[in-house]
């Protein structure tokens, strides 16, 4: 009865609601109109507190109430009675509800159901650790409770069946029926990817239903998530133990293969235990919601946002696909809004066609990043979703840690904006509450924000205006505590210190936010210059000409309710089916039936989940769905009652396409698929007139598929492989059901005689603005005076009218955000309210040498640059990664990229693999002299060299570095001769090739005891020569070493060529920008401020030890200030650490560390240390340099650049004729997999850091004649003095993953039986270690197995502080034929058969402080 009384009251008004319910502020946009006037539409715009429990019970139910209140029904709505929903006609919404219990760990409890073996699989997950650099390694928490391991498996036929001749074939397929029915052990199957599937155990359903009976009576656990191997195309296990679980009594069940059937348990299986522990939260919220409303509510279509920007109704909207709810909504708005407008009078204007568009979403703690350009990028795997991978149709959104809230600090006298946030309590400066410098008190302070457009809710009570002076008095604090240091020197010598302070936090953020964009473009191919940037969010308009300046694009676009565009968006969205398979075929005109016939069951199951969800019927007169009241939604139904029916739900038709021997699959949707064409799935029951007709479709088909395929692969990659069969893995149809497009209420326009220039200007203020290059020596001679302050005009949008043209500088005020126009930027408001932002190029910069020379190192440059370098160097690695074809690289990410100065100094190396780290330098430098011989010829443009040599900086032979010289051609040579060509500097990438020869496969020989057993040894080659391949003498020189896979050393080369050809086009760039002389000087200034840092951290280190020194001999009252216990007296500080090989071989280092001329500095001597060895294990000198590095770096503890700088301040005394420093020809591979392990323990041991960790990589390699394969397995991390050590990781000197089970199994005859935590290994101590891995492979045919390892023997992994050590590793091999189990010792080659077993046990890490009870 209320809701009728309701709608009497409010007329014949009907309302549509689109709600961004976001982390602090829900957002709302709302629809109203007169049903007799439909096209009339009013709209309405709302925000208010998520979380208000003092006034609300839920924010969106609150938001619509207040709507109906003042808009539609015009009376009070008291909040004690159910909100009436006769006047709506649908609500939108996107949740972060999903995000916030994953960020805060606030999910359902959950059982998580695994094959036996795998039990602590999703923890271990790539065994990665997030941060190379910690030494308190942080890995998230896993979301289950509780594991029960179920007694089953299924393998893939092609490697088990030679195993096995008595196995037979049975009919059919796999398709999980009801009947309970599946395959009984030793059976073949044809699984649902067409892939032969053997049953090797049938699910022991008597065990699992008592376990899973006392779960449910013991634990309180409702909600079970479920993954086994293989299920992706086998899943009747699964479906069986789900089975099990309902008829018990467990509320939720999420099996992985019904929820994303795709190759990698450990990512569907976490996309599992994601949704089990997501889904009943996400459910009871959207009950809470419905229980807000009247009974009618049930009536009212409701659609939640998901991840891949498309709409779910309530009751199928899911926890794996809801953690991108609330950003999605933005994509859809501004691809919706912004992509193929016409923007200015001028449609001549390259800015006005179709251009690419980059969505820019500020928020108050981080900026998330997307590109549309007609269609939404999708990805289907995410591995930074709050620390867990989540397998799902999701749109490809990066997020910076750098928003309205991120946090201003000096590091080393260089500006740091984020990644930590002020948060919302206490917040900024501004908000009065005791909080730090953040970007919006810079903002504040450089007068682009106005406190008085904001409300009065700051202060400890709530009740002030934003604080202008608090800001300012923040800011004030930051500049006295710098002084002393030059960046105080050089701020004394501007006008304003405070302002060249806030301005210099503004240009780093921005900085910082243009990172993300450049690797969503420029890592894939895409110029940013060519995009239009659309920005939104509360805190976008503030920085938008700024970052599209720094970024050459030429437009901006800034939606009227960029606000709220989030929730905007929501009403744009479409609502989507997604129907998917796996299917393994190759591209062929003869897999297009079976394709087509797989297409059709999913269109038609897409339509009855229309018809049966959302009660919608493309055949029927009046079918429709959403909407039905709005204005655009009327009109299509007029449409369709005048006989213009559209066909509403489209289906597109997609295909996962790979090449063969690759992993890089792209999702190539094939457009204008028809009926017609999926009668190619009838061809062999047509006529026979009609075969030809089929074949030709089949052979279209084909043909759109492999040139989308091959187009995608070429913009992403620059090139393709020939001569490579193209593979499908997952067949998939997207149905949509379109929304009407956008369209917002027109504005009043400008008449005729009015001039556009003649806005209403609200206020003037002063805004202080850049308006010099910064970091750059300038006429009169302060470089350090970037801005000055300047009267700037303010608008408020509702005052304006379409035609309004705002030349910069100024500020324009909208409701829910501020735009800044930068000086000679300008602004357009076009008919719907948006604004056109037309761009400035950014002055050029013309510097010569001399006065580049003169330029000092500017704090705020420093940071841009270190920015920059870092972000050149990642890129690199990006593309490596996407370009390879060897697993080593694609998927364990065992290379490094980096980028050099003209001397072969490192400038930035991306944080890769730490054994690499500054190794590279050495090969550089190497290669520098070799070819500066003047007996040798030059080295010429166009020429690239690769080495491997360890006696050339290599490390071993499988780390190949690829090194490409740039050159500048200069006008003057030195001697005043004509031009030449200079070298400018370098770039390189080392990568870990699969195999290089040598006696075994993978060239990891474990009792190689001379480098000629290693493999191919490359002192220096040409690689390229003037730009042309060297392919026959590269390949001549691996066939002569026994390389047994010529073809991807070959390809992968190949992408190392390609990577560094991204380094050097991004340089380039770099050098365009700002000249290459500044360039020089900066990789100059960054390598200066690297080296500050390391002073910086052995400072603090000798006065941390003088302090506990002196300390001590005060209480014992024998004070002496000359002995140098007391360090800071004296300056000088002596650290000794040693352990030592299995064979008894010592390490041994001393630390020296001492007051210099320009601060502290550092000998490490490693006198004393074992001779070399008749084995592998002997280090070449750049190993030894890169733990130095490595360990330096991490005991810094800040992110400072990883660069030459941080040797610097170091000596460096290796022993010649060590097991560190060997004579040439000694067999050095295991020196990099093991030593290189001991060398960092003893160092982080001798600075009292850390205990030991697993002091190994468990280099583990098989194959034969025609493959091999290689892997390192992590272990135990060592316990610090204040946490425990991580289970289950890599450690130190390398950070590879481990290939993903089911990708093993399907590439490699071998079988994955237990991969698990080595649970107690780690020591017991105050703060235990980290327990190590158990790895069990069965091998399926006969080759050679090799283990290369170390921590076997007596000396175990030491713990620190009275710590116990960590147990030792053990590697056995169980023969099948006898059952005999045998210890082969820390290393080993071994001719294995079918059935053989390797069992790997790595060792934990060592304890920190005595054990409780010792």
């Amino acid at each position: 009865m209320e809701a009728l009384s309701g709608a009497a009251d409010g007329g014949d008004r009907k309302v549509r609601f689109c709600i961004d319910r976001g982390g602090t502020f829900t957002d709302v946009y709302a629809e109203w109109w007169e049903e007799h006037t439909p096209w009339c539409v009013h709209p309405v715009q709302l925000k208010l507190l998520s979380v208000d429990p003092q006034h609300y019970v839920d924010a969106p139910a609150e938001g619509i109430r207040r709507v109906l209140e003042a808009h539609v029904l015009r009376r009070p709505l008291p909040k004690s009675q159910p909100i009436p929903s006769a006047c709506v006609t649908a609500i939108r919404m996107g949740t972060t509800v999903a995000t916030n219990n994953l960020l805060e760990r606030k999910g359902e409890r959950v059982c998580l159901l695994i094959t036996r073996g795998f039990r602590d699989i999703l923890q271990i997950a790539n065994q990665a650790r997030p941060h190379i650099f910690d030494l308190q390694v942080r890995k998230p928490g896993v979301l289950y409770e509780h594991v029960i391991e179920c007694n089953e498996r299924v393998a893939l036929a092609e490697f088990v069946l030679p195993m096995h001749a008595d196995m037979q074939k049975t009919q059919g397929s796999s398709a999980a029926q009801d009947d309970h029915e599946y395959a009984p052990p030793g059976q073949v199957v044809t699984g649902i990817s067409g892939e032969d599937v053997v049953v090797l155990e049938k699910l022991d359903e008597d065990d699992l239903r008592a376990k899973l009976q006392h779960v449910y009576d013991t634990t309180g656990i409702r909600s079970v998530a479920i993954a086994f191997a293989h299920s992706y195309t086998y899943p009747e296990h699964e479906c069986a133990a789900a089975r099990i679980a309902t008829e018990i009594g467990f509320t939720h069940v999420s099996t992985s293969a019904m929820l994303m059937p795709m190759v990698k348990l450990v990512s569907r299986g976490i996309t599992s235990v994601v949704d089990a522990y997501l889904t009943p939260g996400i459910q009871a919220y959207i009950r809470g919601f419905f229980a807000c409303f009247d009974s009618g509510i049930k009536k009212i279509p409701v659609y939640f946002m998901q991840s891949d920007g498309s709409l779910a109704p309530a009751s199928e909207f899911y926890g794996f696909r809801a953690v991108l709810s609330g950003p999605a909504g933005g994509v859809v708005g501004f691809a919706r809004t912004c992509y193929g407008r016409n923007r200015g009078q001028d449609q001549s204007e390259p800015l006005l066609s179709q251009q690419p568009v980059i969505g820019f979403d500020m928020g108050g703690t981080s900026t998330d990043v997307s590109r549309y350009d007609g269609e939404y990028d999708i990805i289907f795997e995410n591995n930074n979703l709050a620390g867990v991978t989540v397998q799902a149709p999701q749109l490809d959104i990066n997020t910076v840690a750098a928003g309205g809230g991120s946090r201003l600090l000096i590091e080393n006298e260089t500006f740091v904006v984020g990644p930590e946030s002020v948060g919302a309590h206490p917040g900024p400066a501004c908000y009065k509450k005791g909080g730090a410098l953040a970007v919006t008190d810079a903002n504040l302070v450089l007068g682009r924000l106005d406190a008085d457009f904001f409300p009065r809710i700051f202060g400890p009570n709530e009740d002030e205006p934003l604080g202008v002076d608090a800001s300012r008095v923040a800011f004030e604090k930051l500049y006295v505590d710098l002084e002393g240091t030059s960046l105080h020197t050089n701020l004394c010598g501007t006008a304003h210190p405070l302002e060249e302070l806030a301005l210099g936090f503004l240009n780093v953020a921005n900085e910082a936010m243009c990172r993300p964009i450049r690797e969503l473009s420029e890592s894939r191919g895409h110029d940013p210059a060519k995009h239009v940037l659309a920005v939104f969010g509360g805190a976008g308009g503030q920085h938008a000409c700024a970052i599209a300046r720094i970024l050459g694009m030429r437009a901006a676009f800034v939606h009227r309710y960029a606000g709220i565009l989030s929730a905007y968006g929501m009403g744009l969205a479409d609502v989507v089916s997604e129907q998917q398979e796996p299917i393994a075929i190759e591209l062929s005109a003869d897999a297009m039936p079976a394709l087509c016939e797989r297409y059709k069951v999913f269109e038609s199951r897409a339509r009855a989940y229309f018809r049966e969800a959302l009660g919608f019927d493309e055949q029927a007169e009046n079918g429709s769905v959403d909407d039905v009241g709005g204005a655009q939604m009327r009109q299509q139904q007029h449409e369709l009652h005048e006989g213009h029916r559209q066909r509403r739900i489209q289906m597109n038709h997609f295909l996962n396409l790979r090449y063969e021997g690759t992993d890089t699959a792209f999702m190539v949707r094939v457009h204008g698929i028809d009926d017609g064409d999926m009668d190619v799935a009838n061809t062999n029951h047509a006529a026979t007139t009609n075969k030809n007709r089929m074949q030709s479709r089949a052979e279209k088909m084909v043909e759109e598929f492999e040139t989308r395929f091959r187009a995608q692969y070429r913009r992403e990659f620059g090139f393709e492989l020939t001569g490579r069969r193209i593979l499908g893995d997952d067949a998939r149809v997207q149905a949509v059901l379109k929304s009407p497009t956008a369209q917002s209420p027109k504005i009043a326009a400008l008449g005729p005689d009015e001039n556009p220039e003649s806005a209403p200007v609200f206020k003037t203020r002063n805004v202080y603005w850049e308006v010099h290059p910064v970091g750059i020596a300038s006429s009169d001679g302060n470089q350090h005076q970037r801005g000055m302050w300047m009267e700037t005009r303010c608008y408020l949008w509702s005052m304006l009218k379409a035609g309004h043209v705002i030349a910069g500088p100024a500020v324009i005020v909208m409701d829910g955000a501020t735009v800044v126009i930068e000086p000679r930027c300008e602004a357009i408001v076009d008919e719907e309210g948006n604004i056109d932002l037309l761009i400035a190029k950014a002055p050029s910069v013309r510097v010569d040498a001399g006065t580049a020379a003169k330029t000092e190192a500017d704090a705020v440059q420093l940071s841009i640059f270190n920015n920059r370098f870092m972000s050149i160097a990642e890129q690199m690695g990006r593309a490596l990664q996407r370009t390879s074809i060897s697993t080593n690289i694609k998927e364990r990410l065992d290379f490094s990229c980096a980028i050099f100065d003209p001397t072969g100094g490192l400038v930035a190396n991306a944080p890769h693999v730490p054994v690499h780290l500054g190794a590279m330098s050495e090969t550089i430098k190497w290669q520098l002299s070799y070819w500066n011989d003047p007996d040798r010829e030059a080295l010429q443009p166009g020429d690239v060299l690769c080495s491997n040599h360890p006696n050339a900086g290599g490390s071993h032979l499988p780390d190949i570095t690829v090194i490409t010289p740039v050159f500048e051609h200069q006008e003057t040579a030195p001697d005043g001769s004509n031009g030449f060509n200079q070298i400018v500097f370098f770039v390189a990438s080392r990568a870990h090739h699969a195999d290089v020869g040598g006696s075994t496969p993978g060239s990891m020989p474990p009792f190689s005891t001379s480098l000629d057993e290693e493999g191919a040894a490359i002192l220096s080659m040409k690689l390229v020569r003037g730009g042309v391949f060297q392919e026959d003498a590269v390949r001549d020189l691996l066939l002569a070493a026994h390389t047994r896979k010529v073809a991807d050393n070959l390809s992968d080369l190949k992408a190392q060529i390609a990577a560094n050809q991204k380094g050097i086009a991004l340089i380039r760039e770099l050098i365009r920008a700002y000249t290459l002389p500044i360039v020089h000087a900066y990789m100059r200034f960054v390598q200066d401020n690297a080296a500050l840092a390391v002073r910086n951290m052995l400072g603090a280190l000798v006065a941390s030890r003088s302090a506990t020194a002196l300390s001590a001999v005060s209480s014992a009252e024998k004070h002496d200030e000359t002995s140098p216990e007391a360090g800071e007296p004296t300056g000088h500080l002596v650290l000794q650490a040693d352990d030592f090989m299995d064979d008894g071989t010592r390490i041994a280092l001393k630390v020296t560390i001492s007051r210099e001329q320009e601060g502290y500095g550092a000998e490490f001597d490693f006198s004393g240390t074992g001779s070399q060895v008749r084995g592998n294990w002997n280090a070449p000198r750049a190993i030894t340099m890169a733990a130095v590095i490595y360990s330096l770096r991490c005991l810094v503890d800040k992110d400072i650049p990883l660069n030459q700088g941080c040797m610097m301040p170091v000596r460096v005394h290796i022993p010649a004729g060590s097991v560190l420093d060997p004579a040439p020809g000694a067999a050095v591979v295991g020196g990099n997999v093991m030593t290189s392990q001991r060398v960092t323990d003893v160092i982080l041991k001798a600075f009292g850091a850390v205990a030991a960790s697993q002091g190994c990589m468990n280099n583990f390699t098989f194959g034969d004649a025609s493959f091999g394969m290689y892997e390192t397995i992590g272990g135990g991390c060592g316990a610090g003095p204040s946490w425990h050590g991580t289970s289950g990781v890599q450690t130190h000197m390398t950070n590879t993953r481990i290939t993903d089970v089911e990708v093993l199994e399907r590439r490699y005859p071998v079988l994955v039986r237990e991969f698990s935590l080595r649970h107690n290994s780690g020591g017991r101590g105050t703060f235990n270690g980290g327990d190590g891995l158990c790895r069990k492979i069965e091998f399926l045919r006969p080759m050679v197995a090799s283990i290369c390892s170390e921590r076997r023997g007596q000396y175990v992994p030491f713990g620190m502080a009275g710590g116990e050590p960590g147990q030792r590793g053990v590697n056995t091999w169980v023969h099948r034929q006898t059952g005999q189990e045998e210890n082969i010792g820390g290393k080993a080659s071994c001719h294995v058969i079918p059935g053989d077993v390797f069992c790997i046990l790595t060792p934990g890490g060592g304890a920190w402080g005595r054990a409780e009870g010792f």
